[in-house]
């Protein structure tokens, strides 16, 4: 039986990539520290559902308390593992012009450890979160992986970038083979309260008033949590993983203006939203939309959730789990 180790596994993404690991039969081994930059109840309820699903489907799902930068590694050594998904990290672009020293701990030093565990280990198959937040202002729509990405607007996309630069290091140096997935604003049941789509259901709800940045002048690559976990799993089902230190895009390749967002939101809630419009905040790229052609030649991925079935699964769940 194939075994996966996910890092972030109390995360958004970590969380659906570990189910569907789980019911695809493999044995999913994952690690969180669980900390509090958003509520620590969700995450500790994204973990009881992955439980759920492991006993439901009979599989193995072992979750430990740790962080990127404490003893686990030692203590997963002796454990063998067929793939590494590393998707744990201190999210947020606009927190992390408040907070540097916070990413540079987990997402750069946290990282490092990660990649020393790849080393000793020779695990072959080794995924990491990227971030389309690397290509910063000044790339060429849409985005391509061909760009140099050297003018991050925010620190969190720095340090994502510097990722990218240690991959490429420790496969020259030690071959360790790598592919660094650019994620494309991932939305969908269980994500983050911080991110637009739980902040403008909140507001739907709970008669509060939502900002608008940039006055609404700005498109994202929205892209449905199942296709973003199915390009994963694909990944892990090519029969050659590549050599080398790679990146890849993985987006729905459709932006959809923001505004637009906001009125599928209003339209599944039948709730109309008040908009305060406002300024561009400091780290933000006013659009984003990412070329998928290099993941789908290696994968065959291809999104299918558009973006009236992934809201509409969406606002589903925030009514369940919020109780509204």
């Amino acid at each position: 039986m194939p075994r996966v180790l996910i890092t972030g596994a109390a995360g958004f993404i970590g969380m659906h990539t570990a189910i569907r690991f789980l019911k695809e039969g493999w044995e999913v081994i994952g690690f969180d520290n669980l900390n509090s930059y958003y509520s620590v109840d969700l995450k500790n309820d994204r973990i009881k559902e992955v439980l759920t699903v492991a006993q439901k489907f009979n599989k193995k799902f072992i979750f430990y308390e740790a962080d990127l930068n404490s003893n686990i590694w030692t203590s997963l050594l002796e454990d063998h593992f067929d793939a590494i998904i590393h998707l744990a990290a201190q999210a947020g672009v606009r927190y992390s012009l408040e907070n540097p020293k916070v990413y540079l701990e987990s997402n750069v030093l946290g990282f490092q450890n990660v990649l020393d565990f790849v080393k000793l280990t020779q695990v072959d198959r080794f995924v990491y979160a990227s971030s389309s937040s690397v290509y910063g202002k000044n790339s060429i729509q849409p985005f391509n992986e061909k760009e140099d990405c050297n003018s991050p607007e925010s620190y969190y996309a720095a340090t994502k970038k510097m990722n990218e630069l240690m991959a490429m290091s420790y496969h020259k140096n030690h071959n360790v083979s790598s592919i660094g997935l650019r994620f494309f604003t991932v939305y969908g049941p269980w994500g983050r309260p911080d991110m637009a789509p739980m902040l403008f259901a909140n507001a739907a709800y709970n008669n509060k008033a939502i900002k608008v940045f940039n006055h609404g002048n700005q498109s994202r690559d929205f892209t449905y949590i199942d296709d973003i976990v199915e390009g994963i799993f694909k990944l892990m089902l090519i029969p050659s993983f590549p050599i080398g230190a790679d990146v890849c895009n993985i987006g729905n390749g459709s932006p959809v203006k923001l505004m637009e967002f906001i009125d599928e939101i209003e339209r599944v809630t039948n709730i109309e939203l008040d908009k305060t419009f406002t300024k561009a905040q400091k780290g933000d790229v006013v659009n984003t939309y990412a070329d998928t052609l290099k993941l789908y030649r290696l994968t065959g991925y291809m999104p299918k959730t558009n973006l009236s079935l992934g809201i509409k699964e969406f606002i589903e769940w925030y009514k369940n789990y919020y109780k509204v």
